[in-house]
């Protein structure tokens, strides 16, 4: 009868699903998927019908984005169809290995797409043995966390790395299926995932993709001069390539691992080593270190791991002739990997740490061709450094062009917001975005390196200088939250003034990451004022690096401090925690919702719009130790008769037609009518 639906069968509904993808593939993709499904059904031959069906399911849904992807590195080379069909295999092995309950998951992210976009994910970051020991450990502190309000739980690196003490932190991973044995088994990972997913929590882990440890296996192999091994990575038998690509290449760490290759004593071979001479650069266009490092993804995420960090990703391809860095064909492999990873766990996200300048920043998140199909996450450095430029120079004219002008992210992705990081703090402001509000780029640029690193007169911060360039006059500094933000200082002198504008700065700093449109990392410890760590000076594999100040062990007396009224632990603590419920009850922050940037509204107050059906957000920061007023022109322009902020849940103080803001204050307006 008209209007009637006419019952179908599962298979049949699969099929008719299965018609609607494929009409939307190319011929040639068409052509592969086709294989690819006779592969499938072979694989998953022991599943029950309906698990298999939704893997193939899965596989038309994302074909084409995984097609697109690997056609560019690899469609020209002669082997591709073997490639493809190997890959196909691996994910269907490793989808027919995923747990049930990670199953579930998948079913329930699926549902629920738009699930770390949401105003109630908040992130914490941390190292697992400065934090607590070990997993066991973090197992045991997961109530500090809730405490918190943080349910996105990064841990940084805990996989097996290197034994001979440099390890840029954890960055040189010498066996991707084993945690490093000072924090525990995969076992013991495995445990600490099931015991978070239900507590609503998510586990983040840092895969590092452009490089691994040279006591790796894989650089084993290549050290003993196989070929299958030296093929993975970037092998040559002379200085000739090397001493052509080193005339475009920059230097990441100048001062203590200049050059970007390093002689193999074994063959007597270079090998590409971006980083570390230890941390040797995977080849990318060999399609096996695609299905080696995929097979590394899938077996993390049927242990549990939710969220993948996708570690130095912009430097993943090599072209002659280039800084090596943001090449086209590292937009390919990375939303080849998303499709992978949709394809045989769906529940996953990526994140991608590319600390790269504003241009191509919002690229890792897809644009163009690869819209929405590449990372699901990636971190807002323009955001972070316009920051620290703004509470140095307490003007936001700057912060308010540049973010301004920024690209839109696609709607179905999210920025990672952070005020600092286990990194250095690179300035990475554009030259015309500076000189387009009168600023010298590399005057301005030397000001802010003077002024973290204490050397400004009057600045109230005690950061340090990393990796000087003396050839690029490049400095990036080093230092906690509570040392830039000049808690240090404060507490060092007794100033109770400059103690309580420091404790307001780290306050206006977590306003801004949680109001601005993504997930907010709160890095261990700056939600207690935890000063820096100077001991990594009597330690022979850190004194070298000075990032390590910035990564302080838990101080869990401190932390015990957080209830007590009167400290500076519980006076961050608690704000934080008062902008951890508001953003809760605030859904005008969910990520899918655009950030309009307020320009001119007031030259130290940055402003910006989050429009919403259920009306605009208007966030105001006053960037300044002194009380400022913002017209209320702008508020009435969005149709806000009566604003409330949501912050404190009461009025702005109104003075005749301007709000008052009183020193680094931040509101978040709504209309109360």
């Amino acid at each position: 009868m008209p209007g009637f639906l006419v019952a179908k069968s599962g298979p049949e509904m699969v099929e008719e699903a299965k018609v609607q993808n494929v009409l939307y593939m190319s011929p040639e993709a068409r052509a592969a998927f086709e294989r690819a499904v006779n592969v499938v059904r072979e694989e998953l031959a022991e599943l029950p019908a309906r698990d298999a069906e939704a893997f193939v399911l899965r596989l038309e849904r994302y074909w084409q984005d995984l097609f697109d992807g690997l056609e560019p590195p690899y469609g020209a080379r002669g082997d591709f169809a073997v490639f493809l069909e190997r890959l196909v295999r691996l994910l269907a092995a490793r989808y027919a290995q995923r747990p049930e309950d990670l199953k579930a998951l998948d079913l329930e992210r699926n549902l629920t797409p738009d699930w770390f976009q949401s105003e109630r994910r908040i992130g914490y970051v941390f190292y697992a043995d400065r934090f607590a020991g070990d997993l066991a450990g973090v197992s045991e502190r997961l109530d500090y966390l809730e405490e918190l309000g943080a349910n996105y739980v990064h841990i940084m690196p805990l996989l097996k790395s290197r034994p001979a003490g440099l390890d840029d932190g954890g960055y040189a991973v010498s066996d991707y299926r084993k945690v490093q044995e000072s924090l525990g088994t995969m076992e013991d990972l495995r445990g600490l995932c099931a015991l978070m997913r239900r507590r609503g929590m998510s586990l983040c882990l840092d895969l590092v993709l452009n490089h691994c440890a040279s006591e790796h296996e894989w650089a084993q192999g290549a050290r003993r001069g196989e070929p299958e091994y030296e093929e993975m990575f970037y092998v040559f038998g002379d200085r000739s390539l090397p001493d052509e690509y080193e005339k475009t290449l920059p230097e990441v760490f100048p001062e203590t691992a200049p050059g970007n290759f390093t002689p193999i004593e074994e063959t007597g071979k270079w090998v590409w080593t971006t980083f570390n001479d230890y941390q040797w650069d995977l080849n990318w266009s060999n399609p096996r270190v695609f299905v080696e490092m995929t097979d590394v993804l899938l077996t993390l995420a049927n242990v549990g791991v939710e969220v993948f960090r996708l570690d130095a990703v912009a430097f993943m391809w090599k072209e002659l002739g280039t800084d090596c860095q943001n090449r086209p064909e590292v937009h390919d492999l990375l939303q080849a990997l998303r499709a992978c990873s949709r394809i045989a766990c769906a529940a996953v996200i990526h994140k991608a740490e590319a600390i790269v300048g504003p241009d191509h920043l919002v690229t890792y998140l897809g644009t163009d061709a690869h819209h929405g199909k590449e990372s699901d996450l990636a971190y807002h450095n323009a955001l972070m450094v316009h920051l620290w430029s703004s509470l140095a120079s307490r003007d936001t004219r700057l912060m308010a062009h540049a973010l301004g002008r920024f690209p839109r992210k696609p709607a179905n992705a999210a920025w990672a917001t952070y005020a600092r990081c286990h990194d250095d703090i690179g300035w990475a402001i554009a030259d015309e975005d500076a000189s387009a509000v009168g600023l010298d780029p590399g005057a301005h640029r030397s000001f802010l390196s003077d002024y973290y690193s204490g050397t400004f007169i009057g600045s109230h911060a005690g950061g340090a200088v990393f990796e000087e360039n003396p050839r690029t006059g490049d400095r990036r500094i080093s230092g906690t939250l509570a040392s830039l933000a000049g808690l240090e200082l404060a507490q060092e002198t007794g100033d109770d003034v400059l103690l309580e504008m420091a404790v307001r700065r780290i306050l206006l700093c977590h306003a801004l990451i949680f109001g601005y449109g993504g997930i907010p990392l709160i890095y261990m410890g700056d939600e207690l004022g935890l000063p820096g760590d100077h001991a990594y000076l009597e330690d022979p594999n850190h004194r070298d690096d000075n990032r390590w100040m910035h990564r302080p062990r838990m101080d869990w007396k401190r932390a015990a401090r957080r209830s007590s009224q009167g400290t500076v632990e519980h006076a961050i603590f608690s704000g934080l925690r008062t902008l951890v419920e508001a953003r809760n009850h605030t859904p005008h922050l969910h990520a899918a919702t655009g950030v309009e940037v307020v320009d001119e509204l007031h030259p130290h107050v940055f402003s910006f719009v989050r429009p919403h059906p259920l009306g605009p957000l208007l966030a105001l920061h006053n960037f300044t130790e002194d009380v400022r007023y913002a017209s209320l022109d702008v508020p009435r322009g969005l149709g806000m008769t009566a604003p409330v902020d949501r912050i404190s849940g009461g009025a702005p103080r109104i003075m005749g037609d301007e709000i008052e803001l009183s020193p680094y204050e931040v509101l978040w307006l709504t209309d109360a009518s």
